[in-house]
C-alpha cells in the first residue's frame, strides 16, 4: 500500500534542502552572528553554554546577535538570545547567516557552513571510549556499517577550524580519530570553569535550592554512560543500568538522595521513579551536569567521560562496573585500562556497591587513592584553570 503522508513529507523535506543548498550561496555571514547548540539541540548546556553566559557577563549579547538552536524551544535561556527550532527553517538560515558557530558535538550531516565562518568545536570529554576513526567495532542504534561511519565522521569534522582539548592526551587523540587538521585550543573545558568558581557551601546550596534537592541527606550522583546497542529507535536509547534501585531505597533512603542523571541520548520513561519518593530524582538531557557535579558528594559510574570533569572537585568516584565484558567486546573498547589509573575503587554487583557505600570512610579512601587522583588531574585535567570560556570570546572577538 503505497504511504501517500510519507512521500510528501519525503517531497516537502527534500525540497526545503534544495532551496537550503541554493540559498548557501547567496547569504553571506555576519561575524556578529553567533550560532550556538549543545547536545545536539536537546539542552542548554555544556560548553557552548557556559560561553554564551561569559558573553553575557562582558554585556557582548548587546553587540552579537546570539541564536541557540533547540529541539525544544521552551526551554530557557537567559540574556537577549533568539532561540530557533533545530532543522527548521530560521535554523536553517541562521547556519548560513551566523559568521561562528559554536558546538559540542557533530553538525547535522546536510549543513552548509560559509566558508568564512569559524568553527568552534568544544566537544565534550575526555576520550575514554574509543571514538571516530579509531571505533573497531560498531552497533549504533542497529547500524553496523563501521566504514560509513568513520566516512560520515571524517566529513564532518572537515569543517572544524577549532577543537577544545583538557589535555595533551585528549589532543593526541583527537587528531588521530577525527582527523582534524585544524587549531587545537589546548585551554580546557568551558563547562568546567563553574567548577572553579562555585565550589563553595555558598553557590551550592543556592544550586541545591534551585534545582529542589533536599538539603538534610548526602547526594550521590550516579552518571552511567549511554550503550550504543540498547535503544528505542535510531538517536534514542534506553536507560540501561543493572543498578538495583529497591535495594538502594531500603538501604539509605535516610541518608542520601540519589540523583540518577541520564546521558543526554538516553530517552526513556520506562521506569516509575516516584515509588522512590525523594530519594531518588530523575535527571534527563535538560539537566546541567556540572551543577549536579557541584551539588553531590560521591559520584558513582561506569565507563562514562564524566570522571575526568568531575575529578576536578576531588571528591570520590565509584566505578559499577556491572558488564564490563560485554561491553569492550561488543559494544566500544577503550584507550587505556581505566582500573589502572582511576581514582576509586571498581565493582561489579549490586552487593558490593551497597556494601562498600555503607562502610565507606573518606580518610581510608584518601589512603588509598590520594596519589592516583593527584596523577589522575595532573594527566587528565591539565588545562582547565576556570578561564576557558573567557579565552573563547576572546577568539570570538578576534583577540
Amino acid at each position: 500500500m503505497v504511504n501517500f503522508k510519507k512521500i510528501m513529507k519525503d517531497i516537502a523535506k527534500y525540497s526545503v534542502r534544495a532551496v537550503y543548498i541554493l540559498e548557501s550561496y547567496i547569504i553571506p555571514s555576519n561575524d556578529k552572528v553567533i550560532l550556538f547548540e549543545s547536545s545536539s539541540g536537546r539542552n542548554y548546556a555544556g560548553s557552548p553554554r557556559y560561553i554564551y553566559e561569559e558573553m553575557i557577563n562582558q554585556g557582548l549579547d548587546d553587540e552579537y546577535k546570539c541564536v541557540w538552536s533547540l529541539s525544544n524551544t521552551d526551554i530557557e535561556i537567559p540574556g537577549k538570545a533568539i532561540k530557533v527550532k533545530r532543522s527548521f527553517f530560521k535554523y536553517l538560515f541562521y547556519t548560513l547567516r551566523s559568521g561562528v558557530w559554536v558546538l559540542d558535538s557533530r553538525h547535522l550531516y546536510y549543513l552548509r557552513k560559509n566558508k568564512n565562518t569559524r568553527y568552534i568545536q568544544t566537544w565534550h570529554g575526555t576520550p575514554f571510549k574509543k571514538l571516530g576513526l579509531d571505533m573497531d567495532v560498531l552497533d549504533m542504534s542497529g547500524n553496523t556499517d563501521l566504514e560509513r561511519y568513520r566516512e560520515d565522521f571524517k566529513r564532518n569534522t572537515r569543517e572544524w577550524q577549532y577543537l577544545l582539548s583538557q589535555n595533551e592526551y585528549s589532543s593526541e587523540i583527537f587528531r588521530k580519530a577525527f582527523d582534524f587538521k585544524g587549531e587545537m585550543l589546548e585551554i580546557g573545558y568551558p563547562r568546567n570553569d563553574i567548577l572553579f568558581e562555585k565550589n563553595n557551601e555558598s553557590d551550592i546550596a543556592e544550586i541545591k535550592e534551585k534545582l529542589n534537592i533536599p538539603k538534610d541527606r548526602k547526594v550521590i550522583l550516579y552518571a552511567p554512560t549511554w550503550r550504543d546497542n540498547q535503544y528505542t529507535k535510531e538517536g534514542e536509547y534506553k536507560f540501561a543500568s543493572a543498578m538495583d534501585f529497591d535495594a538502594f531505597y531500603e538501604n539509605f533512603k535516610d541518608e542520601f538522595t540519589l540523583i540518577v542523571k541520564f546521558h543526554y541520548l538516553v530517552k526513556d520513561k520506562s521506569i516509575d521513579w516516584s515509588k522512590y519518593d525523594d530519594f531518588i530524582i530523575e535527571c534527563d538531557e535538560e539537566w546541567d551536569i556540572q551543577e549536579l557535579y557541584l551539588i553531590s558528594d560521591i559520584m558513582i559510574t561506569d565507563y562514562s567521560s564524566v570522571m575526568f570533569d568531575y575529578a576536578i572537585l576531588k571528591r570520590p568516584m565509584i566505578y559499577f562496573t556491572y558488564d564490563i565484558d560485554d561491553y569492550t567486546k561488543n559494544v566500544r573498547s577503550f584507550y587505556f585500562d581505566i582500573f589502572e589509573e582511576a581514582p576509586g575503587p571498581k565493582v561489579e554487583t549490586n552487593e558490593e556497591l551497597i556494601g562498600l557505600l555503607k562502610n565507606f570512610d573518606i580518610n581510608s579512601y584518601n589512603d588509598e587513592f590520594g596519589e592516583k587522583y593527584r596523577k589522575f588531574n595532573e594527566k587528565y585535567n591539565q588545562f582547565d584553570d576556570g578561564t576557558a570560556s573567557k579565552k573563547v570570546v576572546e577568539l570570538i572577538k578576534g583577540n
